[in-house]
């Protein structure tokens, strides 16, 4: 049970960080997203009150909080009350990183359902993977996190194990289920080898090392693509490895994803062909969920077998939550064949209907398709003739900008541009809503783009016209003697992807009513309440700072209170004197006769010495005088 504890208390203390830069960094994003004029305003989709039905009813079918403001007396409009809930899931998460009795189960299940809250509202914008992770993994650390704060005093669980399983069991999903989407997908970049070649070209965001990367050669990285798939294919069945050092070496393997030894299969691949390789995943699937299924079933048994009479309850509950956890993934899995989502039990897909707009449960597929990269550029223009390129802060566009360290912030809106970018305009209609704002001015929206005014080119008049064109980028080649590059990417001219349009345009009125984002009411006044009024006033201090520089702010003040406190520690522990332990009383007992006998024997030899020195004395010469 020892051998728990650390892995569990660096997972809660990850997941209170996480949770942390999830919700700041959404934070400063309210308003150009969800604002009352943003791209997409929350107002149009925000829960109604129904006073005729149960709290838990509505709560079932709109699980967010944000519909409960009514019903506590909180004067706040839809945009101040996605700002306040992001506020207490970054505070509450800032506390449980610095102070560890706050890891608690209720504090993470608060911050589970904060931002569940918002993910039920967040529309196109909060439907990303990774939300679906942190959601899924967020659950997860209610059922790890220990229950203390209703307690007088921490004890370890016995179920602890059974618990921090399911972790593993998400993380073995979320690997080996990217790995085989990979293969699956018939995508020509994995079965040829080159997918590595252009991951980091075609990454949401690139990062300033992709271009580095990018130059090395062709053999590495098709070696970095075989490692890659040997570590999401074949490494993570050791997860549940009997043998912890089997489990730390696979977890240590997946971390670093680094390959060091060029293997002969990997000048082979041409051979291995699509049909051996489903061949390969039926011999390797079955076993893979065989050594689960037993894996889980010896912690469940250890568990209720170490559980005292009064918590075998308690363990059968976990059971159960156990075995929910590794059935209802199946479903959205089977999705990907559908040849295997007919195999899948009734009961099990009706249990997933069950909890599936929690989001409890989700299918991974990273990265599955890898190919050029593609974006939408936006141009704006005053009279039609003169078009000039609006550049946002964090997707690639000029080609002579390097690209940003942005993390742990999440530009939302340049990701979903990258996406938009894959296909059709018509298949993304917060674009048209994008449009439809800067042709307004909406400042909101533009800080999205640009926070420094002197980057964007219509900060002192919105454009008359806007357009966008789609390009294809790749990345430029290194310079002969080796010099850094003057221009990081190339691009050519593909297509037209949004057509020229204007205020009143037929064609954007058109596509608003169409997508519902045409107004058919007056917005309302903002409420001047006195939380209010303090929403406003912690807006007014971020909302001309970009993204990452906040959520920077926000990781250097938690390493800054981190280190004052493991030097305040140091300083006050080394001041304290070491009390001495308390010996057991059968110790004392056992050492009372040796220190009697010890004392009689020193006071026998005093006499005897005092004895000897009389007769010396005697037979001195001056004595005999």
């Amino acid at each position: 049970m020892g051998e728990t504890r650390l892995p569990r208390h660096m997972f809660l203390w990850s997941m209170a960080i996480i949770y942390m830069f999830a919700f700041a960094s959404l934070y400063v994003q309210i308003p150009g997203l969800y604002g009352n004029e943003g791209v997409l305003p929350v107002r149009l989709v925000e829960p109604r009150v129904d006073g005729s039905r149960p709290v838990l009813e509505q709560i079932h079918a709109h699980p967010s909080l944000l519909w409960l403001g009514p019903r506590l007396g909180l004067d706040l409009d839809a945009q101040q009350a996605m700002e306040l809930l992001c506020l207490a899931g970054a505070l509450l998460a800032l506390g449980a990183a610095l102070l560890e009795p706050l890891r608690d189960s209720l504090v993470f299940f608060c911050l589970w359902a904060l931002y569940l809250s918002l993910c039920q509202v967040g529309q196109d914008f909060l439907r990303f993977q990774w939300d679906s992770l942190l959601l899924e993994a967020g659950f997860l650390t209610v059922l790890v996190a220990p229950l203390n704060l209703l307690r007088w005093r921490s004890a370890f669980r016995q179920h602890d194990a059974v618990t921090f399983w399911l972790v593993r069991w998400l993380l073995f999903r979320l690997t080996f289920g990217s790995g085989v989407a990979k293969l699956a997908s018939h995508c020509p970049s994995w079965w040829g080898l080159t997918a590595v070649k252009h991951m980091f070209e075609a990454q949401g965001i690139p990062l300033p090392w992709s271009w580095f990367i990018q130059q090395l050669p062709d053999w590495y990285l098709k070696l970095g693509t075989v490692g890659l798939l040997v570590t999401e294919i074949a490494v993570p069945p050791l997860y549940f490895a009997p043998i912890r050092h089997l489990r730390l070496a696979a977890f240590y393997i997946q971390v670093c994803v680094c390959v060091c030894v060029v293997t002969p299969a990997a000048a082979k691949h041409e051979s291995f062909t699509q049909q051996q390789f489903g061949n390969w995943l039926k011999l390797v699937t079955g076993p893979t969920i065989w050594v689960g299924v037993l894996s889980l079933t010896w912690e469940v048994v250890a568990a209720i077998i170490n559980l005292p009479n009064w918590s075998v309850g308690v363990g059968t509950v976990y059971k159960i939550l156990s075995d929910w956890s590794w059935c209802c993934p199946q479903v959205p899995y089977s999705s990907m064949e559908q040849v295997y989502s007919s195999k899948i039990l009734p009961e099990v897909r009706q249990a997933y209907s069950l909890v599936e707009r929690y989001r409890l449960v989700s299918a991974y597929s990273l990265d599955s398709r890898v190919g050029g990269r593609s974006e939408v550029v936006l141009e704006g223009s005053m009279d039609k003739n003169t078009w000039t390129e609006i550049e946002f802060m964090y997707k690639p566009g000029n080609v002579g900008v390097a690209p940003p360290v942005v993390a742990p912030h999440q530009p939302r809106l340049d990701w979903q541009m990258s996406q938009a970018a894959q296909g059709l305009a018509e298949q993304s209609p917060w674009f048209t809503s994008l449009v439809h704002c800067l042709l307004q001015g909406n400042k909101d929206v533009v800080r999205l783009i640009q926070t420094d005014s002197a980057q964007y080119p219509f900060s002192q008049a919105p454009p008359v016209y806007l357009r966008a064109s789609l390009y294809q980028y790749w990345f430029t080649q290194t310079a002969q003697d080796w010099s850094g590059p003057k221009e990081w990417w190339r691009r050519d001219y593909s297509e037209e992807f949004y057509p020229a349009v204007q205020l009143g345009d037929p064609t954007l009125e058109g596509m608003l009513n169409q997508h519902g984002l045409k107004e058919t009411f007056p917005i309302q006044p903002s409420p001047d309440s006195p939380l209010a009024q303090a929403l406003k006033q912690v807006r007014g201090h971020v909302q001309t700072l970009p993204g990452h520089l906040v959520l920077w702010s926000l990781l250097a003040t938690v390493a800054t209170i981190w280190l004052f406190k493991t030097l305040l520690s140091g300083v006050l522990g080394g001041r304290k004197a070491k009390p001495t332990p308390a010996e057991p009383k059968a110790k004392k007992a056992k050492a009372q006769p040796a220190a009697k006998n010890a004392s009689a024997s020193s006071l026998k030899a005093g006499r005897e010495n005092s004895e000897e020195s009389r007769r010396d004395a005697d037979k001195s010469p001056k004595k005999r005088k």
